[in-house]
């Protein structure tokens, strides 16, 4: 299966012993110098998690490592068939290829230690079957972000700080390939014709790519990751993202349907919070999601999970967000859940909740509760919508319920700070309720910040018939009376 193609190839098995090799007599053996490793640059923890690993080996390899791994590279790929190698499955063609290489290392007589060596295959198996120099980051489970900004820049997030890794790739070329590898898994492409591109990998985990003539400085990369274990509210509470009892009232909310807008910045957690509130509707009801990449992890069993689709190289095909919630009303959906609204679909997730799909969900980006709602105006007008401001807002009062808003602090913990209702309207204004909120309170010696979440000592919030409906308010209310204070945190 393996071995030379043609009769010019290199042969790359052991030669038989007497043999005469028509190879010239090699070179001088190259060595494998390493640099000093540098100093560890490590950010305070925010919260008690555990030790990072050690720095991954690539923060310590000298140009020489990327000429010996380019010379070797070269020779696996004239002396395998790539065609036969994709029939394998990945562990057996892990093994042929560390074979193989095992073998171009003793013939060209290149001197390196076991460790050496190991770190070596690895790499190689990772170019040929995986995404090269980011495996060994997306099998880390402490980093958030994944950030590569061109061949020689890749930053990663770590307990909400950033931090510049010494990973690097061989050129931009081959940062490229591995952008197109990761984006043709889901039918999508990137080249100079569509330069940009929303995917996601096989775990869900959301990928950005943006690549040349966009990207002056080579393509750049950006890797949402998600955690293998799905976050759940109390998960939240113990990282201090939000009070028990505060949590409490989510699942409340989660569970007698209430229509809920999650609004946050970028990397605030509105993603994993819309997960949070999923986990608490019924495994009955028929669950439809919309999303630009699909990253949901729902685990109810009745859902269909739909993702938009970009146009094909020919500018036709094209599958819109608008389109998708549109044909969710025809799909006899009991709850219609939107990945992020950005557009015109925020009409049409209006119209969904208010015309019996309650307990649907969304998520966009905002700053403060009023704002989201503003937002979800703009979007509305800018879809080309001949509606006077009033009609959008009696709308919108109509159809969201509760306002959930997530932020990322300073200290680059995150934070639930606001719980709020949307109450109706008073003139040509939208009225809306803070039911719980998070104060700050100050930061300490360390610089992380410290606050506490508490009710606003709403005794009946707008959605009290609505738990008294389900048989939840008796825990709404032990839950907003026991939130009135809370602890400092």
């Amino acid at each position: 299966m393996f071995g030379k193609r043609s009769g010019t190839d290199t042969d790359l098995r052991a030669p038989k012993p007497g043999a005469v090799s028509p190879e010239p007599a090699p070179a001088p053996a190259p060595t494998m110098s390493r640099a000093p490793p540098p100093p560890a640059v490590a950010s305070p923890p925010l919260a008690p998690i555990k030790a990072p690993p050690p720095p991954p080996m690539e923060n310590r390899r000298s140009d020489n490592y990327y000429e010996v791994k380019a010379t070797i590279f070269g020779a696996l790929i004239e002396a395998i068939d790539l065609a036969q190698l994709a029939k394998l499955d990945s562990e057996s063609a892990r093994e042929e290829i560390r074979d193989i290489v095992n073998e171009i290392i003793a013939i060209k007589n290149i001197v390196m230690s076991i460790a050496e060596q190991e770190e070596l295959l690895d790499d190689i198996c990772n170019d040929v079957l995986g995404y090269g120099p980011l495996e060994p980051l997306l099998s880390r489970d402490d980093i958030a972000d994944i950030m590569v900004n061109g061949a020689n820049t890749v930053y990663i997030e770590v307990a909400g700080k950033i931090q510049r890794t010494g990973i690097r790739f061989r050129d931009n070329q081959q940062l490229l390939n591995i952008c197109q590898r990761i984006v043709s898994q889901v039918g999508r492409r990137v080249d100079e014709s569509s330069p940009i591109c929303d995917a996601r990998l096989a775990d869900g985990s959301r990928v950005n790519a943006i690549v040349q003539p966009l990207s002056i400085d080579g393509p750049t990369l950006t890797i949402r990751k998600f955690k293998k274990d799905k976050l759940t509210l109390d998960q939240l509470v113990k990282f201090g993202a939000i009070s028990p009892e505060g949590a409490e009232i989510l699942q409340i909310i989660g569970r007698v349907r209430c229509n809920v807008l999650i609004s946050g910045g970028t990397g605030s957690g509105k993603t994993t919070l819309l997960n949070c509130l999923t986990n608490y509707i019924e495994h009955d009801e028929r669950v439809i999601t919309c999303e630009d990449a699909a990253e949901l992890q729902l685990q109810q069993p009745h859902v269909v999970r739909l993702e938009t689709r970009p146009p094909n190289i020919e500018g036709e095909g094209q599958v819109t967000m608008r389109e998708l919630v549109r044909n969710c009303l025809r799909m006899r959906p009991e709850r219609i859940i939107v990945g992020e609204v950005r557009g015109p679909e925020a009409f049409d997730l209006l119209q969904a909740m208010n015309t019996g799909h309650d307990g649907s969900m969304g998520t966009l980006h905002a700053n403060n509760p009023r704002e989201a709602l503003s937002r979800c105006e703009s979007m509305i007008t800018m879809g080309g919508f001949s509606l006077p401001s009033r009609t959008i807002r009696e709308m919108i009062c109509a159809s969201i319920d509760v306002i959930v808003q997530a932020a990322r602090l300073r200290d680059g913990s995150r934070r639930i700070t606001h719980i709020t209702e949307v109450m109706g309207m008073e003139g040509d204004t939208i009225i809306t309720q803070d039911i719980f909120v998070y104060d700050l309170i100050g930061e300490d010696a360390n610089g992380k910040i410290i606050g506490r979440h508490r009710s606003t000592g709403i005794g009946r919030p707008k959605f009290w018939e609505r738990a008294r409906y389900y048989g939840d308010e008796k825990r709404l209310a032990a839950a907003l009376d026991a939130a009135e204070v809370a602890p400092t945190k």
